[in-house]
């Protein structure tokens, strides 16, 4: 017996190892974007040069040179990223996504399916883990796909109301049993079909947000990538509200913005920095609690880098929270919501 429980947690390692080389082996260079072509361009010929070196020609001092301008390369456009390429950072295609977080930082994910009253929502994922191998967690999270068939499958990351309800059922598991809830939020906005809105979008998401804040156990809430309107705060309200630094949190999308107020699609870098959606931004107007740091080039670039970020913050959290008893958590929930958007005027 003690034989086979060695060999399922070899086996559970191999393949959170397998993950962590499946994430940092994409080609970046399929899917950079319009800013990181210098970078990628660098990158291909390290590639090349190492290729080279292994026939027995010694490049090292040329590999360390290029590898040196690279490290400058990504310094000089991250370091000066717009409101707008900050966006385009959060939706890049290689981003991890929550259930790469989830593979990487939980053991013993258990995923629970359906909102009891219509069907199955794949746009966000619920259920239940271990967190650092002992504490029990209810996770909750946005999820897109990798590919077109799965995208279509996840709707993009834009969750319709079954998925709002399957989350209020499995947050209200998690209050029965008495488990901290860390919420990962990642969509461009709630699915916007006829669909939904017949099936009642927007008294789900009102819903949740109301049930949510009376919860009586520990919730923290991370922004991972895109924070679109009420999509995001149909799960998005917590105890603890952190934001990856390259992710963006917003009413409305810059594209939806400029729409809007000028009718014109070249204007949506304008609507981007008008709509104060990046991570300085919102913890300037205390609408998030802290930023969560990202390896240089983002989190596509590594992921096991970004995914420890998050332990740590969680960690802390998770410290901070045991301490106030649980009673007074909805009421210290309502307050921290309550202060956001209050100024002073001469």
């Amino acid at each position: 017996m003690a034989k086979k429980t060695v060999q399922k947690t070899e086996d559970e390692t191999l393949e959170i190892k397998k993950e962590k080389t499946r994430l940092g082996t994409r080609d970046l260079a399929e899917a950079c974007l319009p800013f990181e072509r210098p970078v990628v361009e660098l990158e291909k010929k390290i590639n090349e040069l190492r290729a080279h070196s292994q026939n027995g020609i010694d490049l090292s001092g040329e590999i360390k040179s290029l590898e040196k301008k690279l490290e400058k390369a990504l310094k000089d456009i991250f370091d000066q990223l717009t409101p707008w390429q900050r966006v385009q950072v959060a939706r890049h295609p290689l981003r991890p996504y929550t259930l790469d977080y989830v593979k990487y930082l939980t053991e013993d994910f258990i995923e629970l399916h359906g909102d009891r009253h219509f069907c199955d929502d794949r746009a966000i994922i619920t259920g239940f883990a271990r967190w650092n191998g002992k504490q029990p967690v209810c996770i909750v999270g946005h999820q897109k796909g990798r590919d077109t068939k799965e995208n279509l499958l996840r709707s993009f990351g834009s969750a319709h109301p079954e998925g709002y309800r399957k989350a209020i059922r499995v947050m209200r598991l998690a209050e029965k049993f008495g488990l901290p809830i860390l919420c990962f939020i990642d969509t461009p906005g709630a699915y916007p079909g006829i669909g939904a809105e017949e099936r009642g979008q927007a008294e789900a998401i009102a819903y949740n947000i109301r049930e949510i804040s009376d919860l009586a156990v520990p919730i923290i809430v991370i922004v991972i990538g895109e924070g679109g309107s009420g999509g995001a705060l149909g799960i998005g309200v917590g105890d603890r509200v952190y934001m990856l630094e390259n992710a963006y949190y917003s009413v409305i999308s810059p594209e939806g913005c400029a729409a809007i107020l000028w009718k014109e699609p070249s204007r949506t870098p304008d609507a981007a920095s008008a709509l104060k959606l990046t991570a300085d931004d919102l913890l300037q107007l205390n609408v998030i609690d802290m930023i969560i740091p990202e390896p240089l080039g983002g989190a596509h670039r590594d992921f096991e880098t970004t995914a420890e970020n998050i332990r740590k913050v969680i960690n802390q959290a998770l410290e901070e929270l045991k301490d106030i008893p649980k009673k007074d958590l909805p009421d210290l929930r309502y307050q921290k919501f309550r202060k956001m958007g209050v100024f002073a005027s001469k």
